[in-house]
């Protein structure tokens, strides 16, 4: 039903000529009918028994035919469209991030064979199905860590995925708002809507106010998948062992009525996992990809042209030309397309001898595509300088010209477009000339026109911290408004003498420190960055 209302020609000018397809046949039937032109001259009664052979049954003729390819011409021309089409700057696959929950009740084991160890196999499930999308990776508990920003790199996810413990992380309890706060603020740079994906087996009370309003932000949107069952299982510790308080196991269980209730009163997806099947990776899968269709059918302009569909069944019309007693006289079309393509060989040789850059040279795609679509052909099978030759739409071409590493001429076609996103595109590829101070004023004009442009402000304070660190002299480099006997000494920055072998020595026991520090497992190396970030994170005089 969304497909239907959004449906629409984009140019719709051309259904006009429609009406001379009507009138064609009008024309022929009129023009055929031998009854009507004696029946002025021969009485009614007379006139029906002269007629010879007159034909009651309805027939199909070459007009008729002639008529259908050109309503079918006209309705390809108008451009039926009903799906939007995305920038070409997206990302191919929505980013996503992933937030594992590791308070102590994953390690319960009425799910085999943890709560944890499945959520594991659903990332790995998940991340097979992303096909190289972007993923991030976070763990929680009473704190909030980034495991792994976002990349596509599926064997260092799951490396990373494979690493985590309960045990790894220096907060108790479990703090569902704080990660959300974090995750989000963290995606907010990405132009791309983004999911937040949350394996756990509880949300607490508390943070259904932050869900709620994460929910109805339009920003990155928040899903949840649980993991356990509701008859609850003995938290294991270690490998064999279980926790136990006063003699007795500890279980955990999974409320599922209050998870069905989150959902309802926050509107935020939540799901069960299937043990059996990977319905539930599949669903995840969906909320990212609608999300992000969501947002870029709110956010884009362009709409694809769908008209070209129509061209197979005009060819197989076509086709019965070729029959006989259906030919029409198609003759003086063609004398009138050569007539009308003659002044334009007369311009090309004008301008070869003027100097001027000549028009693009006539071939025979372009009876059937046009140059954008022949550009958009080519940038889809990777040939971006062929398609940045071929387009005349000034942002696909700068686009092309960028991917094709052609960053001036891009400059220079982005230029043409009056935009806060060509500003933006200049800024991009200014950057990868080196022209930090040029791209940092482009990136400025993009905030000024759209403010608070998240990857705009991101670009502009790279670029200001690049030209200031160009601007600064190299070290060892003399100031070049410093005359060399102006230059100064510090005689207490030099090491005293027999000190040089000292420090050597100092920076290869620094060296093989490092490498022995870097010899663990990742759970460990985990571990340690967690509770350094976490005591980094504490008030001054608070107990670590």
């Amino acid at each position: 039903m969304q497909a239907l209302a959004d449906f629409h020609f984009l140019r719709p000018w051309w259904l006009l000529v429609l009406v001379p397809a009507v009138l064609l046949v009008w024309a022929v039937r009129r023009r055929g009918d031998v009854r009507r032109r004696w029946r002025d001259a021969i009485a009614p009664h007379l006139l029906d028994a002269l007629m010879v052979g007159e034909r009651r049954r309805l027939a199909i003729r070459p007009v008729h035919l002639t008529a259908l390819l050109l309503a079918l011409g006209a309705i390809a021309l108008a451009g039926p469209a009903g799906e939007r089409e995305r920038p070409p700057f997206l990302d191919d696959k929505a980013p996503l991030a992933i937030a594992i929950d590791l308070s102590p009740t994953m390690d319960a084991i009425d799910v085999t064979p943890t709560r944890l160890e499945r959520a594991k196999l659903k990332v790995k499930a998940l991340l097979a199905r992303r096909d190289g999308g972007r993923t991030a990776i976070w763990a929680y508990a009473g704190s909030t860590h980034l495991v792994l920003p976002l990349t596509d790199d599926a064997t260092l996810l799951q490396t990373f995925v494979d690493a985590l413990q309960t045990r790894i992380m220096p907060a108790p309890g479990r703090d569902t708002a704080l990660a959300l706060r974090t995750i989000d603020a963290a995606l907010a740079h990405e132009e791309v809507p983004g999911t937040i994906l949350f394996l756990t087996d509880g949300v607490e009370t508390a943070a259904e106010r932050a869900f709620e309003a994460q929910a109805g932000s339009g920003r990155s949107q928040p899903v949840v998948l649980a993991i356990g069952t509701e008859r609850g299982g003995p938290l294991r510790s270690g490998t064999d062992g279980f926790v136990e308080r006063d003699g007795v196991r500890v279980f955990a269980r999974m409320d599922m009525a209050a998870l069905k209730r989150f959902g309802d009163d926050t509107g935020v997806p939540v799901a069960t996992f299937t043990p059996d099947s990977d319905d539930d990776v599949a669903w995840v899968q969906r909320h990212v990809q609608s999300h992000l269709a969501q947002k870029q059918s709110a956010d884009n302009t362009r709409w694809k042209d769908e008209g070209w569909w129509l061209t197979i069944p005009i060819a197989l019309l076509g086709v019965l030309w070729f029959r006989k007693g259906w030919t029409v006289r198609w003759i003086a079309g063609v004398l009138l397309a050569v007539a009308l393509a003659a002044p334009q060989q007369e311009l090309r040789a004008q301008a070869s001898a003027s100097g001027a850059e000549a028009p693009r040279a006539w071939r025979f795609v372009d009876l059937w595509l046009t140059h954008d679509q022949q550009g958009r052909r080519a940038f889809e099978h990777g040939d971006f300088a062929g398609a940045a030759a071929l387009f005349d739409d000034p942002m696909w071409r700068g686009v092309a010209q960028y991917r094709a590493g052609q960053y001036a001429q891009a400059v220079q076609s982005f230029a043409l477009i009056d935009s806060p996103e060509s500003d933006f595109n200049q800024g991009d590829a200014l950057a990868w000339m080196g022209k930090y101070k040029d791209a940092a004023a482009r990136y400025r004009q993009a905030l000024k026109r759209r403010p608070q442009w998240p990857a705009a402000a991101a670009n502009l304070a790279l670029m200001e911290k690049l030209a200031a660190k160009a601007e600064k002299p190299k070290e060892g480099e003399e100031p070049p408004d410093i005359k060399p006997d102006e230059v100064k000494y510090d005689s207490e920055s030099r090491p005293p003498e027999g000190e040089g072998k000292k420090l050597e020595m100092g920076a290869v026991e620094s060296a093989e420190t490092w490498m022995r520090a870097i010899q663990t497992t990742p759970t460990e190396l985990l571990q340690r960055k967690f509770a350094l970030q976490q005591s980094r994170a504490q008030p001054a005089g608070a107990k670590p």
